[in-house]
C-alpha cells in the first residue's frame, strides 16, 4: 500500500499518521514526495530477516550541476542512481546500475570521494557472509573481491569506510568484533593470515599480518566483546570512534593505535556513532534508546538526549545548521558528508580544528568571542521516529555565566586518597573566560578529584532544550569521578596522541573513592524503579583498569565517568520528534539543501530544507508512494 493510503486510512489515529513536514526555528522542512528513491516498482519491501537498508552518496563534480550519485541496498539488490535531490523528480526507471546477489546480501557501502569522476567511481560493498567487493557502477566493472574465501573473517560486515585522504586504504568492521585494514592493491592470499601482536590495551589489540609479500589484511583490530556495530573517522582522519555491542564507545588515535578515551552506554549495545564537524564532540546511540554526547577533549559524557521509544539506529550531525556565530566558523558549511574532511580548516588560513591547544587558545582568547554556539544533530530509530537535537552553550559550558568577563580559578586538591591507597595528583588551572562561557578548561573542574560541591553541576541550569533536572546528589558528579576515568592514562609520556597535560586525567589506577559509600542508600532508592539496572551497581567498584570481563563489569560502570547516572548530566529533549515511516528507520544523512532518511521498506525520502524546495511537487501523474494530498 502506498504510504499516502496508509496515512489516510489511519482515520485520524495520531499513532499511525506519518508526518510529511516539520518546523524548527529555521523554518519548515518538507517531504518531497517526487524525490523518493526506491526499487523501480515502488512496492514496499518485505524486510523480515533482512539486512538494514543503507544509503551512500558521492559527488562526481561534473559540470552540469547534477553531480550527486546515490547508492542503496534493499534485500539482495543494490541500486545506483543519479540523485536529483530537491531539483527534479526521481526517475526510477533508469538506474545507472543494478545488481542482484545470490547467497549473500549487501549490508553496507562507501564511495571514495577522492577518486570519483563522472566516468568512474570506486564503491566498496560489504556483505552478510563477510566478503567485500570493490565495484565501479558507472563503468560496470567488478574490479575486486576481498575475503572471497572468507579466510580472514566469516562474519557479517557491519561497516566499511575508505580511510580519509587515501585512494587505496579501507577499513572493514565485522560482527565478530574485528576490524581489518585493507589495501586495494594487495591480494588476500590463498591461506588464512598469520598475525603478530603489534599493540595491546584495555580490551583491544592490534595485530599485523605476517607475510613475505604484501597481502591483505595489513592490520587486524580486535575491539571489545561482541560485534563492532559501527565506526567513524574524525573529520581530520586522525581518530577513530568505535561503537560496540558490549556498550562501549572507544576512541583511538588511528595511526598509533592508542586508546584516547572510552564511554559506556546506559544499557545494552551501542549501534551508531558520529563526530561533530569540528571534531570536538561524539554522539552515540543504541539499545538504551538514548543519544549520548561525549566530549573528545574532556573524555566525558556531557549530555544525553531522551526522545526515542526504541533503539537508536543512526546519529548524524547537521553541518549546515551547526554554527558559532562570530565569524570563527562560518554559519553554514557547504557540501555533503563526503566532502567534509576536505573542509576541516573551515576556510582558508584557520588553524587545524583538531589541535587541542589551538582549540583552547581560540576559545580562551578575548578577540574572537562566540556570541552563541549551537550544534545540530539528528537521530532515527526503530520506533520509526526522526528526532532533531540542539546542543547549546548552556549544556556545553555549564559552569560559566553567559555575561561579563571574569577570572575563574579552580584549585583542585593536590592529592586525594583512592580506594586502593594510591594517590591521584591533579593540577590547578587558572583561566579567563568571557561572555559566552567558552572555556573548555573549566569543564575539567566538574570531573576533577575534588569533593567540592562548588565545582559540581548547579542544581538547575537555564536550558533552551533540556528537560527539567532532578536535584543533583551531593556534589553533582561523583566526588572523585575521575576514578573509572574514561580518558587514556596508559600512553607513555611524550608519546601521547593528544597532549592532555591541560586535563588532569593521567592516573595510573582507576578505582572508586570511599565517599561513594555514603551515597549508596540514596542511589539505591533512586534507581529502584529502573528494572534493567542491578541494584548492586552503586556498590564500591573493583579496579576498572584490570577489567577483562567487560560484561560482568558493565553494571558496575554506572555512576562513574564511563557512565554517569541520569541525574548527573543534562538531559536534552528533542526539538523535533516525528513519526516519518511505517517501518524502522535505518538512514539519516544531512546534505546541503535537504536531509535524507530511509526505512526498512526500501523508501529513501528527501526532506527539503526551509526555502530549498526547487521543484513542483504537485504532479499526480508521476505520484510515488508517500504523497499526501
Amino acid at each position: 500500500t502506498p504510504i499516502s493510503k496508509m496515512a489516510a486510512e489511519g482515520g485520524g489515529k495520531e499513532t499511525n499518521e506519518i508526518k510529511t513536514q516539520f518546523t524548527t526555528r529555521e523554518g519548515v522542512y518538507k517531504l518531497l514526495t517526487h524525490s523518493e528513491y526506491s526499487r523501480p516498482n515502488r512496492v514496499p519491501f518485505n524486510s523480515q530477516g533482512s539486512n538494514p537498508v543503507k544509503v551512500s552518496f558521492v559527488n562526481v563534480n561534473d559540470q552540469s550541476g547534477n553531480g550527486d550519485r546515490i547508492c542503496f541496498n534493499v534485500g539482495r539488490e543494490l541500486y545506483f542512481y543519479i540523485y536529483k535531490g530537491v531539483r527534479k523528480a526521481a526517475d526510477l526507471s533508469k538506474p545507472v546500475d543494478k545488481r542482484i546477489y545470490k547467497g549473500t546480501q549487501p549490508t553496507c557501502h562507501d564511495f571514495n570521494p577522492l577518486t570519483a569522476t563522472a566516468e568512474s567511481v570506486s564503491l566498496l560493498v560489504g556483505f552478510s557472509a563477510g566478503q567485500v567487493q570493490l565495484i565501479d557502477p558507472i563503468k560496470k566493472e567488478t574490479s575486486k573481491l576481498f575475503n572471497e574465501e572468507r579466510l580472514i573473517d566469516k562474519s557479517r560486515v557491519t561497516c566499511v569506510r575508505w580511510v580519509p585522504g587515501s585512494e587505496s586504504l579501507f577499513l572493514v568492521a565485522h560482527s565478530s568484533g574485528s576490524m581489518y585494514l585493507y589495501n586495494v592493491e594487495n591480494t588476500c592470499g590463498t591461506t588464512a593470515p598469520h598475525y603478530q601482536l603489534l599493540k595491546q590495551g584495555d580490551n583491544y589489540a592490534v595485530h599485523t599480518c605476517k607475510s613475505k609479500s604484501a597481502r591483505n589484511p595489513l592490520l587486524r583490530w580486535t575491539v571489545g566483546e561482541g560485534a563492532l556495530n559501527e565506526f567513524a573517522f574524525s573529520p581530520d582522519g586522525k581518530f577513530l570512534a568505535c561503537a560496540s555491542q558490549d556498550g562501549f564507545l572507544r576512541v583511538f588515535g588511528f595511526d598509533a593505535a592508542e586508546l584516547h578515551g572510552t564511554m559506556k552506554s546506559y544499557f545494552g549495545g551501542l549501534l551508531c556513532v558520529c563526530w561533530s564537524p569540528d571534531g570536538r564532540y561524539i554522539v552515540a546511540g543504541g539499545e538504551d534508546d538514548l543519544v549520548t554526547v561525549w566530549s573528545f577533549s574532556d573524555c566525558r559524557v556531557i549530555a544525553r538526549g531522551q526522545g526515542h521509544k526504541s533503539w537508536v539506529s543512526v546519529v548524524a550531525f547537521d553541518h549546515c545548521t551547526t554554527s558559532v556565530e562570530d565569524g570563527e566558523l562560518p554559519a553554514e558549511f557547504s557540501g555533503s558528508d563526503e566532502d567534509f574532511h576536505e573542509q576541516i580548516h573551515f576556510g582558508a588560513g584557520r588553524e587545524r580544528a583538531n589541535s587541542s591547544h589551538s582549540r583552547l587558545s581560540k576559545r580562551n582568547s578575548t578577540e574572537s568571542r562566540p556570541v552563541s554556539v549551537t550544534y545540530r544533530f539528528g537521530s532515527v530509530g526503530q520506533d520509526t521516529q526522526l528526532c532533531l537535537w540542539d546542543l547549546t552553550e548552556d549544556i556545553l559550558f555549564p559552569h560559566l555565566p553567559l555575561s561579563r568577563t571574569r577570572t575563574h580559578t579552580n584549585v583542585m586538591s593536590a592529592t586525594s586518597p583512592t580506594a586502593t591507597g594510591q594517590t591521584v595528583t591533579t593540577v590547578s588551572i587558572t583561566s579567563t573566560t568571557n561572555s559566552s562561557g567558552t572555556n573548555i578548561k573549566d569543564n575539567v573542574s566538574n570531573s576533577s578529584a575534588t569533593g567540592n560541591p562548588a565545582n559540581s553541576l548547579p542544581d538547575s541550569l537555564p536550558r533552551s532544550n533540556s528537560l527539567p533536572q532532578a536535584t543533583n546528589p551531593a556534589g553533582g558528579s561523583t566526588p572523585n569521578s575521575h576514578t573509572g576515568s574514561s580518558c587514556s592514562s596508559n600512553s607513555s609520556k611524550g608519546n601521547s596522541i593528544i597532549d592532555s597535560s591541560f586535563i588532569a586525567n593521567k592516573f595510573a589506577t582507576l578505582s572508586l573513592h570511599d565517599s561513594r559509600k555514603e551515597r549508596h542508600e540514596k542511589d539505591h532508592k533512586r534507581n529502584h524503579s529502573m528494572g534493567h539496572i542491578s541494584s548492586k551497581s552503586s556498590d564500591k567498584l573493583n579496579q576498572l583498569s584490570s577489567s577483562r570481563t567487560a560484561k560482568a563489569e558493565a553494571a558496575k560502570t554506572l555512576g562513574t565517568m564511563l557512565c554517569p547516572r541520569m541525574e548527573e548530566v543534562p538531559l536534552l529533549e528533542p526539538l523535533v520528534c516525528k513519526k516519518i515511516a511505517h517501518e524502522r528507520l535505518t538512514v539519516l544523512i544531512f546534505l546541503e539543501d535537504c536531509l535524507v532518511t530511509a526505512c526498512q521498506e526500501g523508501f529513501i525520502c528527501t526532506w527539503a530544507r526551509p526555502g530549498k524546495v526547487g521543484l513542483s511537487q504537485n504532479n499526480p501523474a508521476n505520484s510515488p508512494s508517500g504523497t499526501v494530498v
